[in-house]
């Protein structure tokens, strides 16, 4: 009889976090790339979401379309394996955005 191992799906991470812009500093040109570069370093799936708008992190034009303002809350959301450090990233970028 030959014993087969049940091989369980890899399971990715996600994880989720909230973010305010900076008073002042607005998600445009600019800080929206500074933003999607660093979004670029991960495997992840990322999201950023604000009013009710969900953008792919990765992609300055959806970043650019959320249209958001100084103060702002930014949801961050990331899946995959390497999610935790990813939202860690993204988060010190948006504190750390200046015009």
């Amino acid at each position: 009889m030959s014993r087969e191992r049940q091989k369980t799906p890899a399971v990715s991470a996600s994880s989720e976090s909230n973010v305010a812009l900076p008073a002042g500093v607005a998600l445009h040109a600019r800080p929206a790339a500074t933003f999607v570069k660093t979004a670029l370093r991960f495997r992840s799936r990322l999201t950023v979401g604000s009013d009710g708008k969900l953008a792919d992190a990765k992609s300055i034009l959806a970043v650019l379309a959320l249209g958001a303002i100084g103060g702002t809350v930014l949801r961050l959301s990331a899946e995959g394996d390497d999610a935790p450090d990813a939202l860690a990233a993204l988060s010190s970028c948006v504190s750390g955005l200046t015009e």
